[in-house]
């Protein structure tokens, strides 16, 4: 235990000292979060090498027990050539996210890289080769020990990339899931997951400082996926000495809540036709956003959740067969139930036409506008591809003291047909009021379209609630 705490202080230490220098670095050689779409729920660009911190702090307490003697550092490097492959996967795995956060790859690259590093780390010993299943007992899994090895590795790593969405969001499940792990493994005894699992939540709570809401910068894929890396890794080595169900089922029971989101995902992608990896704003944290939510409070909730899943995985490690099937329906039926309030028991079937395509493309530029000129080319683009008859837009800007309304108009609304609607979106000094008349009584996307407003408003204006004195010469203006 003494190892394991001084692990995570020093882990903490590294990485909040070692944060603020990668936010300068990045910004000054421009390496930021700059892309905007309907989907990003960011108003300004934000440094994104912060995973580098996480990888950092977690190595350090690992290396530094190669030159201070003690008991669990001779356990981890009894066999080198195990410590050096999980050491050097890590590092391959940071190389890449590295290379994504400041160039991009697309996701054949990744899964080729994750799947090699996987693959390496399996011909050094790291195996799954036996399953202790509630209710069926032990599994020899033979030849299927690569297959599920490589599957549960690559799947882990992905599984903590795809939920890093919000400020701060990625980091504390993933800080959840690492708490939960170690808890167990403190209760049973094992000093290598105990270790693993107190460095990586020294690392994670070093890095919460500058990542939770508002954000200074972002982990990346670098951080999501090192995160994912350790959590998968971790629970191999430890599945080797002890009953496999037990450290296959922490990770996975305490990742519910991106595994559910991904599969939620490839459901609503498969209905849709739509690529598989495609973007969209429908992931549980848009959700919440949608219900009103600030994206700390969505954050918090969602923290909830883990450490629900976190409770319940701990609980299962001790309760009989009757007991665990108890629980996990119950679970089940309060998974049911949060996705029907959030709105998934209504998703259709729709064509991904080349109309459907062309809509999402000119939504993500009229979230990307950043003057208010060029809202007004990308609105009426909007109109014309969602097939409106006219488009208006009104914008209301305020100080303290005096308010400027300006109006913009394309297409008719005096004619005899066709429906009307409007919506608003709320920025902390304007206010932006579209109105629209179309040429049926239903609009598709008219939701997609004020989300993307609603971005635009807050990517100029600043977000609602957030406090700035504005001179009445400041005020902008719409060229005629």
């Amino acid at each position: 235990m003494r190892t394991a705490t001084v692990a995570f202080l020093l882990a903490c230490l590294v990485a909040a000292l070692l944060t603020p220098l990668l936010r300068r670095f990045a910004l000054r050689h421009r390496l930021i979060d700059d892309h905007v779409s309907a989907r990003r729920v960011h108003g300004r660009p934000i440094p994104r090498l912060g995973g580098l911190a996480i990888a950092a702090a977690f190595y350090v307490p690992l290396l530094a027990l190669l030159f201070e003697p003690s008991s669990v550092g001779e356990i981890f490097y009894a066999d080198s050539r195990m410590a050096i492959a999980f050491l050097a996967g890590g590092v391959a795995l940071c190389a890449l996210g590295l290379l994504d956060d400041i160039r991009g790859s697309g996701a054949p690259i990744k899964f080729l890289v994750q799947f090699a590093i996987a693959g390496g780390l399996y011909y050094f010993g790291f195996r799954i080769e036996v399953l202790s299943l509630p209710f069926l007992g032990t599994v020899s899994l033979g030849a299927l020990s690569l297959l599920f090895t490589l599957l549960w590795i690559v799947g882990v790593i992905n599984a903590m990339n795809l939920i890093d969405g919000l400020d701060g969001l990625a980091a504390g499940v993933g800080l959840f899931g690492v708490l939960t792990a170690f808890v167990l493994a403190a209760t049973r005894g094992d000093p290598i997951m105990m270790l693993f699992m107190a460095s990586l939540a020294g690392s994670l709570v070093g890095f919460l400082f500058y990542n939770f809401n508002p954000a200074s910068i972002f982990m990346g894929d670098t951080g999501s996926m090192f995160i994912g890396y350790v959590l998968a890794v971790g629970s191999v080595q430890t599945s080797q000495k002890s009953s496999t169900v037990v450290a296959i089922l922490v990770p996975l029971v305490a990742l519910g809540l991106p595994i559910a989101d991904t599969l939620l995902a490839m459901i609503r992608r498969a209905l849709r036709h739509r690529p598989l990896f495609s973007a969209d704003r429908s992931h549980i944290h848009h959700k919440l956003l949608d219900l009103g939510l600030s994206q700390k409070q969505a954050v918090l909730v969602l923290y909830g959740v883990s450490i629900l899943l976190g409770g319940t995985a701990l609980l299962l490690t001790v309760a009989s067969s009757r007991e665990s099937a108890a629980i996990l329906v119950a679970m089940g039926l309060l998974g049911f139930l949060a996705m029907r309030k959030l709105g998934y028991g209504h998703i259709r079937r729709a064509s991904s036409s080349q109309a459907d395509m062309d809509t999402q493309r000119q939504l993500d530029r009229l979230a990307a506008t950043s003057d208010e000129e060029r809202l007004w080319v990308e609105l009426k683009g909007a109109a014309q591809v969602m097939s409106m008859s006219a488009i208006r837009i009104v914008l209301a800007y305020r100080n303290e003291s005096d308010s400027v309304s300006v109006q913009r108009e394309s297409g008719d609304f005096e004619g005899p047909t066709g429906a009307r609607g409007s919506f608003e979106a709320k920025a902390r000094n304007a206010t932006i009021r579209v109105e629209f008349r179309a040429p049926s009584e239903t609009v598709a996307n008219v939701d997609a379209l004020k989300q993307a407003i609603e971005c635009a408003c807050g990517r100029m204006f600043g977000r609602a609630g957030e406090k700035r004195r504005v001179r009445t010469g400041e005020l902008p203006t719409l060229g005629g």
